[in-house]
């Protein structure tokens, strides 16, 4: 049986340092929007995954890395188009000490407004595609698909129209998503952190995510360049016309499959979750109203 949307928040809820139990966590990745068929599959292999991204997605925006990329190489899909673009300056990872006051939102704060600034080129390429192309569905991902990914997730949210607390619930479902390879994000951190003790102050809060921590990057953002619309203009450079376009294109229907496997207005994009190689595919909806889960279209359930 399908997972209620109060039942996913109190999944999403659990820290990350303890594991979401098995039973519930399979119930989760069946439950919208995440895809229910063969919800946990590896895009290095050639069979299902690469057949459903043929058959679903036109472009795929890669927010990852160089060393990234070369780790774990994009699939080549037939006619489907990869993108990716170097990021701007100079990777700076987050500092320890800025994740350890609080809860870490001071640290996220800070990491979530350097994804704005460092990831402009590849940002600035989604959106275009939302104005020039808004009936081609598309892909976006980065490793661990819970924050490069989450910033691009609730700009397009938020330029939807969508109400921020639906925001936060979709950045949540990150945690479920990545639960398959917990153990593997943890491994990623401790050696990205120089082999770093997990029980030194600001680990864990550096592996998580939290309600407060987007709710702080609002803010900065608010700051920074006045709220999204703003990052859109004065951050990436377009203008009022094309925002406008962009925000058209994520609120109105069209028609065939809209911008990915559509059926109105809800949705608007897949996103991968996972980490490395296990990517979890889930929808992502797009909603100037009412937030609601909806049943998969039939093509989804094949």
């Amino acid at each position: 049986m399908a997972l209620s949307i109060s039942e996913l928040e109190a999944l999403s809820s659990i820290s990350i340092h303890d594991p979401i139990p098995a039973d519930l966590l399979t119930r989760a990745l069946a439950s919208p929007p995440f895809i229910p068929s063969n919800s946990i599959i590896n895009i290095r292999d050639l069979g299902d995954a690469t057949a459903w991204l043929a058959a679903h997605v036109k472009r795929i925006f890669d927010l990852r890395k160089a060393p990234e990329r070369a780790s774990n190489p994009s699939p080549v899909v037939p006619g489907v188009e990869n993108v990716w673009y170097e990021q701007e300056g100079i990777y700076t990872p987050g500092c320890l000490e800025d994740f350890a006051i609080g809860e870490g939102e001071v640290g996220w704060k800070r990491q979530y407004l350097a994804t704005t600034q460092r990831y402009k080129p590849s940002i600035r390429a989604v959106l275009e595609h939302v104005r020039d192309r808004p009936t081609e569905p598309f892909l976006f991902h980065c490793t661990a698909g819970k924050d490069r990914t989450a910033v691009v997730a609730g700009l397009l949210q938020s330029l939807a129209g969508t109400a921020t607390d639906r925001v936060v619930f979709d950045y949540m479902l990150s945690r479920i998503g990545i639960e398959p390879a917990r153990e593997k994000l943890k491994a990623f951190l401790v050696a990205g952190l120089g082999e770093v003790n997990p029980e030194t102050p600001g680990f864990w809060n550096i592996a998580s995510l939290k309600p407060s921590y987007w709710a702080a990057f609002l803010e900065g953002l608010q700051e920074e360049y006045g709220g999204w619309d703003g990052y859109v203009t004065k951050g990436l450079g377009f203008s009022e016309e094309d925002l406008e376009t962009i925000k058209k294109n994520l609120r109105e229907k069209h028609l065939g499959y809209g911008r990915l496997l559509g059926y109105g207005r809800l949705l608007g994009y897949v996103r991968p979750l996972g980490y490395g190689g296990l990517w979890v595919f889930r929808l992502g909806y797009l909603d100037s109203g009412q937030f609601k889960l909806h049943p998969l279209p039939e093509t989804m359930q094949k």
